[in-house]
């Protein structure tokens, strides 16, 4: 089992309503359906991982969940085995795949950029070496679900 699905077996545990976009079937764009259930979303947990970069789909999801994160819905950031820093500078593996993006679509790559350069900018989990580091005391309220409204939250 992969940190993913431990912690979304962990959050359906303590009762917390959570959807994994891998549920729907896959495509070059986003669907409306993903994109009607962000939006319907109170909340969200993002995991950065290594790869993350790597795929169109998450980098869409990630636009509009800051978007949504203006809204007032709740972000809550895993950085798991990545440091912020490359998240926000879009170093390693985060600018190898931003590069390989830009043959296809240099304008949605820059708007990538820049969610990724914000996102790596905001307090979250780091995960590394089995342990979860944090620069906020509430963040791991959040991830035992002390701070969700339980049964009426999505996680992605």
């Amino acid at each position: 089992m992969d940190f993913t699905s431990h912690l979304n077996g962990f959050l359906k545990l303590k009762g917390i309503h959570t959807f994994i976009d891998d549920e729907l079937p896959r495509g070059e764009e986003i669907s409306t359906e993903l994109l009607e259930a962000i939006r319907s979303s109170r909340s969200f947990i993002i995991v950065f991982s290594e790869n993350y970069a790597s795929s169109t789909w998450c980098l869409d999801e990630l636009v509009e969940i800051l978007e949504c994160k203006k809204n007032g819905q709740m972000v809550l950031l895993v950085f798991y085995k990545v440091d912020p820093s490359e998240v926000r500078n879009q170093k390693g593996k985060f600018g190898e795949a931003l590069v390989k993006h830009e043959v296809n679509n240099i304008k949605k790559v820059q708007k990538w950029r820049e969610v990724l350069k914000k996102a790596g900018s905001i307090s979250g989990l780091t995960y590394k070496d089995g342990n979860f580091r944090s620069t906020d005391s509430k963040d791991m309220r959040v991830i035992s679900g002390s701070d969700f409204d339980r049964g009426r939250h999505r996680t992605f």
